[in-house]
């Protein structure tokens, strides 16, 4: 939380070329300080639509969002200010919360995931009974009990809304914003959701559940994150839209099950080399930021010399 001795820096940003829509990712753009928590660093500037902006440049922006989530709402007012979104409402009910940032062109709705000493976080995610869902098929008991928490408000904000609509989250958050972009496709909602960006996200629904709403759903997996393979698939659970991999050295891209089981293997073997266990070690946001932050740089220097930007397909198919 921010206090009168908390001390916030924008940091400068290096030149670019002039279409790109973004800051040069190399310096933060903005950093909020707090004595007591560890900094809040981003790198995003958001300088036009979204949907300007290359695929490794959403995937940054969003990952950042749902981090600047899990932040108080004036931490987050401030880093997402400088991540280029003024306008922030924060809602919550009975421990279910989750970010509206809006600026001149576009809404994201990034809800805040597993707090490990929030006990209704704790419970929701334990509670992995099936239900049916509000649209389709089967749905997880806990997940879905945090969005009926929130949605209701959350539907009355964007029922106005013009503005193209983005859904982000990670970890629990990520499963709250995979239902919440359902429900938002099949309302009354004038913009339907332009994409889905999920990090570390937990199973949500069956079968026909995730059949059900086709979105542009990006659900980014690092290495052996734990939380990704749960709730387990004999349970009935299946995971919805499409995996962007992160190795254990931190590339991005696709692995058949082959080369993904031996990625995780070598990814096991070298965490017990440091004393860890990474299918925990894997899972908190920031292992998931480093990488995308990393190859969104590379990307950058490429489109200073000419070359094309990376796409989607090149790191799904």
């Amino acid at each position: 939380m921010i206090d009168s001795e908390s001390q916030l820096t924008a940091q400068p940003q290096g030149t670019l070329p002039q279409q790109s829509p973004v800051g040069d990712l190399q310096e933060p753009s903005g950093i909020v300080h707090d004595k007591n928590e560890v900094p809040v660093v981003v790198y995003s500037r958001a300088r036009g639509p979204i949907a300007e902006m290359t695929f490794l440049q959403r995937s940054l922006l969003f990952a950042e969002l749902a981090m600047i989530a899990y932040n108080d709402e004036r931490e987050a007012s401030e880093a997402a200010r400088f991540v280029g979104f003024p306008d922030v409402t924060f809602f919550e009910h009975d421990g279910s919360q989750a970010y509206r940032f809006r600026n001149d062109h576009d809404c994201v709705i990034a809800c805040r995931g597993t707090e490990p000493n929030e006990w209704n976080d704790i419970r929701a995610d334990a509670n992995a009974a099936a239900v049916l869902a509000e649209t389709a098929g089967k749905v997880h008991r806990g997940f879905k009990t945090e969005v009926d928490d929130l949605w209701p408000m959350l539907e009355t904000a964007l029922m106005g809304n013009e503005q193209p609509v983005w859904f982000s989250g990670h970890s629990l958050g990520g499963a709250m914003a995979t239902i919440c972009a359902g429900r938002c496709f099949l309302s009354h909602i004038k913009s339907v959701p332009s994409a889905l960006f999920t990090y570390g996200s937990p199973r949500v629904g069956d079968k026909r559940y995730i059949n059900f709403v086709q979105l542009d759903h990006y659900r980014f997996v690092n290495n052996n994150d734990i939380v990704t393979r749960t709730p387990p698939a004999w349970m009935g659970y299946r995971h919805c839209g499409t995996e962007v991999y992160i190795d254990r050295d931190g590339n991005l891209g696709h692995l058949n099950a082959i080369k993904k089981r031996h990625d995780r293997w070598r990814g096991f073997l070298k965490s017990l080399r440091r004393f860890r266990i990474d299918h925990f070690s894997d899972h908190p946001l920031h292992q998931y930021l480093g990488p995308i932050l990393e190859a969104a740089r590379q990307e950058q220097a490429e489109l200073v010399r000419g070359d094309d930007a990376v796409t989607a397909a090149e790191l799904t198919d």
